[in-house]
């Protein structure tokens, strides 16, 4: 568990000071006007401030409990910030640590702390010229499409361990471009190689897929990129994959939400737009909510839901005990 904090969270002077002094550059803060609309336990848990920074809109969460949390809530809080705000979200704390600040940076969990570190390894292009250390792509994560080959990989029942990967990633969609992208990311996690074989390059993964999983899981993201709240016919509904806790009812114990979830990918949401989809605001009676997803939710052949890998990384197991027990179930029903 992190350490004890103080009670006392960094002044917005102290922020700017500091970000002047390690980037050079001016740093305006102001209210962040979303914080009403976040859970209950992000806005007991995190101050929210929105910070501009040479042009760029981030979101600072400034730890102001009486303790800090451990590294994975940690971590699942601050991707439910991210996918809240749709900004890049940045820890702001006034004492970590040396072992506490090595475990965030390799989390690639985004920290500020005073008048003493910065680690941002995500923020953008525009702003990774200042700084001093930039981190590989593969520490902000694997791409959206790195990531749907690789689940559609563990989800293969045999597992194997020599891979040729252009026919599933034809299959998913992606183009001939995109497999060099995937070998790429994939090799440069230290846990596969590419092997060629004639002209065909394969990828070779001695670990189980138990094991991969595990040891990827820090490279994964959150497939969800954001939700909306939709005003369909049932008709509407029956070619989407159920996701979230609609997806989590139908596979383990655990009750149903009031309103469907559904998983909706890039290309179907691009020719949703096309027809007449009523948004809503908020959920009202009869309401669907559309998780816009980074890939295709549609990963399992057939399938009713979105496949149990994915649907694991797009809930938050720190935000009820009784969704950390029905993904432990549901971890049951992992292919391996």
């Amino acid at each position: 568990m992190l350490e004890k904090a103080t009670s006392r969270p960094p002044t917005d002077a102290a922020i700017q000071r500091y970000l002047h002094d390690t980037l050079g550059l001016h740093a305006s803060l102001r209210p962040w006007s979303g914080t009403g609309k976040l859970p209950y336990f992000l806005q007991e848990a995190f101050a929210t401030r929105e910070l501009m920074l040479h042009g760029h809109t981030i979101l600072l969460a400034e730890e102001q409990r009486g303790h800090k949390p451990k590294l994975a809530e940690l971590r699942t809080q601050m991707d439910r910030l991210r996918a809240a705000a749709q900004l890049p979200v940045i820890y702001v704390t006034d004492a970590l640590a040396s072992y506490e600040r090595k475990r965030l940076v390799e989390q690639r969990v985004p920290f500020l702390l005073p008048g003493n570190q910065l680690y941002l390894p995500d923020l953008g292009i525009d702003l990774r010229e200042y700084f001093r250390q930039p981190t590989p792509a593969i520490e902000a994560g694997l791409s959206p499409a790195t990531q749907a080959v690789l689940i559609t990989m563990l989800l293969t029942k045999p597992w194997r361990q020599d891979w040729t990967l252009g026919e599933t990633v034809a299959q998913l969609g992606y183009t001939p471009m995109t497999l060099t992208r995937v070998l790429r990311e994939l090799t440069a996690t230290g846990l596969a190689e590419t092997r060629r074989h004639r002209r065909e390059r394969h990828l070779y993964m001695d670990q189980p897929p138990e094991k991969l999983w595990d040891n990827l899981r820090a490279h994964l993201r959150n497939p969800v990129k954001r939700s909306i709240w939709v005003k369909t016919a049932k008709r509407e509904t029956t070619s989407l994959r159920l996701a979230g806790m609609s997806a989590l009812a139908r596979l383990t114990q655990i009750a149903d939400p009031p309103w469907s979830v559904h998983a909706i990918g890039p290309t179907d949401w691009q020719m949703a737009k096309q027809i007449n989809i009523k948004l809503l605001k908020e959920p009202t009676e009869g309401c669907s909510e559309w998780q816009l997803w980074t890939y295709n939710p549609a990963l399992v052949p057939n399938a009713r839901t979105v496949d149990p890998l994915s649907l694991t990384l797009s809930l938050d197991p720190g935000a009820d005990e009784r969704i950390q027990m029905a993904l432990n179930e549901l971890r049951e029903q992992f292919p391996w």
